[in-house]
């Protein structure tokens, strides 16, 4: 739950600032922002390599160093003004980032039951929310009230996920998994229905992640204090309804759940393309990332359909699928962007369209030997 917490004070507040601060600073198009969220990604679809670490380094321990470079990038992000500046600091942030990211979901898999996974993702997502919260905040009211500079703003939520990294680091003991992980590389055929939703999945949400909130910077002109406060609003829904969602998922199973996760998407992206009032893009934009919280059934999905050793590997794997897409698309989407920005958004409602068909092969109850409907 600290480790949770120690993300977002990092990386919302780095997601917060970005389109701004590289607008203004660095005078970003979206080619120059489509280039960074591709290098930012890359990182991500290298978490295979979390696998080979493992050899030489524990789980946790690891956890804790990715957590370091999260804070230590974000940090650095202000003192760079640049378009170079700016991929550099990003690729060393999005290190971190997307290597704890691969062991969070590995380690809590590990860890939690099967009957309280949903629950307990949901309560990680809260607790990462209302770190968020306090980041949104505390933006919104350094940039509106006391006109911080982007550079001293960076530096103190970098430090203060360095921070709850060091407590985490001092307070807590070295917990055992019960089942020994594999320590290389493996893909096995029954998994392919959960790889194929996780590559939809990391290209689908790179719409979001990088052209969602360029458009309202770019189109309808949002400032600084007006993104963080969306963003604080986003946040808070997640406080109140990631438990609730969890408890969802239990009630309805996997498979109903990514389902209307992929219908609400494929309305939203087809609304972005078509949006001309500042107040409907928030609206699209809070109910995208309400069906963010669903994907927790991806997660859930897999847990029930693994050999238990498989899962420490099977999470860095599928990490870098859920990143291959993820690499490409924001440059080429960029380059799209420039001609037609409404063709993002329109692909991305395709992207949902063909997760939704995947999701149908999901069965009611998924186990090991009921990977897919498809199996014998």
């Amino acid at each position: 739950m600290l480790m949770a917490a120690a993300v977002p004070l990092s990386f919302a507040a780095w997601q917060a600032l970005l389109n701004n601060f590289a607008i203004e600073r660095a005078a970003f198009t979206g080619r120059e922002m489509g280039i960074l969220q591709s290098l930012r990604e890359i990182p991500g679809f290298l978490a295979f390599g979390v696998v080979f670490l493992l050899a030489v380094v524990r789980e946790q321990s690891l956890a804790l160093l990715a957590l370091c470079l999260l804070g230590i990038g974000t940090a650095l992000t202000g003192f760079f003004p640049s378009i170079i500046g700016l991929y550099l600091t990003t690729l060393l942030m999005s290190l971190g980032f997307h290597y704890f990211e691969t062991l969070q979901t590995s380690l809590t898999l590990q860890w939690i039951d099967k009957q309280r996974t949903a629950e307990t993702l949901g309560r990680l997502m809260a607790t990462g929310s209302l770190a968020a919260i306090l980041t949104f905040a505390l933006i919104w009211c350094g940039n509106s009230f006391l006109q911080i500079d982007y550079r001293w703003l960076y530096l103190f939520f970098g430090g203060l996920t360095l921070a709850l990294t060091l407590i985490a680091w001092l307070s807590f003991p070295a917990f055992t998994s019960s089942v020994v992980q594999h320590r290389h590389m493996l893909m096995r055929k029954r998994y392919w229905l959960y790889y194929a939703l996780t590559f939809m999945s990391g290209a689908r949400r790179q719409i979001f992640m990088v052209f969602a909130g360029f458009l309202m910077v770019e189109k309808f002109e949002y400032s600084v204090s007006g993104i963080a406060l969306l963003f604080l609003i986003n946040a808070s829904i997640n406080v109140l309804f990631a438990p609730k969602i969890a408890r969802l998922i239990n009630r309805i199973g996997e498979r109903r759940s990514l389902m209307i996760e992929y219908i609400g998407l494929i309305l939203i992206f087809c609304g972005y393309a078509l949006v001309e009032q500042a107040w409907i893009a928030v609206g699209l934009y809070l109910a995208d990332h309400f069906f963010f919280g669903l994907t927790i059934a991806q997660k859930t999905y897999f847990q029930k359909i693994a050999d238990p050793a498989d899962i420490a590997s099977t999470a860095g794997v599928s990490f870098s699928i859920n990143h291959v897409a993820a690499v490409v698309i924001p440059v080429l989407f960029g380059l799209l962007w420039l001609s037609s920005p409404a063709l993002v958004f329109y692909a991305g409602a395709g992207m949902a369209l063909l997760s939704f068909l995947l999701a149908l092969l999901i069965p009611r109850h998924p186990a090991r030997g009921c990977e897919t409907l498809l199996t014998r």
